[in-house]
Order: structure tokens, then sequence, then C-alpha cells
């Protein structure tokens, strides 16, 4: 698959099949992840993947969690910005309801919305999770460092046939999934990742979110 192919056919998969993930292949992913820049390189990420019975320990452990803390344990970061403005906001809003939509879940059947997003703590049923930390030390640009690292690993998936649901929900868990992966204090918990193979069956897994145009994002200047 070449780099064009791997981009257009990425999607945040949300129904995976229960298929085991060879640890080969998860290893020779994240080691050619690491290629990824970042400035001066510092490489200021580290990555947690589980998978087998201990990610059925934390599935088990996070069905309890959620129930006892549906809204969290409080961020460590603002996941959006606490305005958030159009276009942005509308894009937000747009995705979700083109979720829901194909779920067939209404606006007003608030239980189902929740019964649903709560399955981003179950990884959508993906056999393999994995978790970014980062320094507490680092600021914007090394965390500008992470996504690019991230943005590897999810086209290597798709190069291998895999694919992936980047997940920064789990922020709101950090003291749960600090402890569960063992976390120092000088790291803090960024995101997390769902990966598995796609459950092509499934009508969610169809969703082909909206792009801005060309000309609403980019100007080229001289050219």
């Amino acid at each position: 698959m070449n780099v064009q192919d791997a981009i257009a056919t990425r999607r945040s998969v949300r129904e995976f099949l229960d298929t085991p993930v060879p640890g080969e292949v998860i290893r020779r992913v994240i080691e050619q992840a690491l290629r990824a820049p970042s400035g001066g390189n510092l490489q200021p990420w580290h990555l947690h993947v589980v998978g087998g019975e201990k990610l059925a320990e934390l599935k088990a452990i996070m069905r309890t969690r959620v129930k006892e803390a549906p809204a969290g344990e409080g961020s460590e970061y603002d996941i959006y910005p606490r305005e958030l403005v159009a276009p942005y906001r509308d894009r937000r809003f747009a995705v979700g309801e083109a979720m829901y939509a194909r779920l067939g879940i209404p606006r007003e059947d608030k239980a189902a919305r929740r019964e649903w997003f709560a399955r981003n703590y179950q990884f959508f049923g993906a056999p393999l999770a994995l978790f970014c930390t980062v320094d507490r030390r680092m600021g914007p640009p090394q965390w500008s460092d992470l996504g690019m690292l991230l943005q590897n690993v999810m086209l290597l998936l798709r190069a291998e046939g895999l694919d992936s649901c980047p997940q920064e929900c789990w922020a709101i868990y950090p003291q749960t999934i600090g402890s569960f992966i063992g976390l120092p204090p000088e790291r803090m918990l960024f995101t997390g990742m769902a990966i598995g193979y796609a459950d092509r069956s499934r009508p969610i897994d169809a969703l082909v979110t909206e792009r801005a145009l060309l000309s609403e994002v980019a100007e080229f200047v001289g050219i």
C-alpha cells in the first residue's frame, strides 16, 4: 500500500473484529513509526501497548469505572478549547450527528448516546490498545510531535491491513490509566488508540467524515 492509499483509507473505526493482532506486526509498526520527526530530535513520546489478558482486565476495570465516575476524573489538559467557535464547533457537531445517524440513535435518546459513547472504554471491541504519554515538562511543540508519531502508527497499520481509532477520551481517566500502566509521576497521559481489524459489516465503519475544501484551509503564495 502506498502512502496515498493509506491516507485515503484510514478511518476512525468504531467496531472491530476480535481477530488477534500478531505481536510481531505491532512491534514492526511501532518500530517503523519511531522515524517520526520531532523538534531537536527530542522524541518526547512514550507508548504503552496492551493486549491479551491485560487488555481484558482493563476493559473489566473500565466497565466499573465508567459507572462509578461517568464524567471521568478530570483531564489534565483541555481536550477541546473551552470556547469552541465556528467553523470548528460546526465540524464537531456535524461528525457527531453523522455518526449517530448511522447508528440509528436520535438526538433525544440521551441514554442510548451515553451507552454508545461508553464503548470507547471497551476500545470498540478491538483486541489491542495503545496509550501515548508525555513528560509533563514538555510544551505544545512537543505535543505536536506526538501527533506526527501517532499518524505514522495509523498509516503503517493500514499498510498491514489493520485499522485504528485515536481516542482522546481516555484523557478524562488519567488516574485509572496511569495506575494501570504504571505511569511515573513525571509523565502524563495524552491519548489512547484502539487497534485491530475493522468489522466491515457494521454501518458505523462505513462512515467517511467530511473534510474542508482546500480553498478553506490553505493559501498558496507565489505558486
